[in-house]
């Protein structure tokens, strides 16, 4: 998948990885899309509904050797 940004929130926990992502959609333009990395499980509720909230659409995430990778479009 494309990426315009990639994220590194590995090791950050709660509620930093939002944090780190609205600053990061912040900085790319709408239908850019952000790689997000992280290693907080809470990511995989907390992620999907800032997106939503914040009128992103979270286009794919997937667990790899627990890291949580998200794929987010900036609405």
């Amino acid at each position: 998948m494309n990426t315009d940004k990639v994220l590194d929130a590995k090791g950050l926990s709660c509620p930093m990885p939002v944090v780190r992502s609205k600053k990061a959609m912040d900085e790319i333009k709408t239908g850019q899309v952000l790689e997000l990395h992280t290693t907080d499980s809470g990511a995989l509720n907390d992620i999907p509904a800032w997106a939503r909230s914040a009128n992103h659409q979270v286009l794919d995430h997937q667990e790899e050797n627990g890291v949580y990778k998200f794929w987010i479009q900036k609405g």
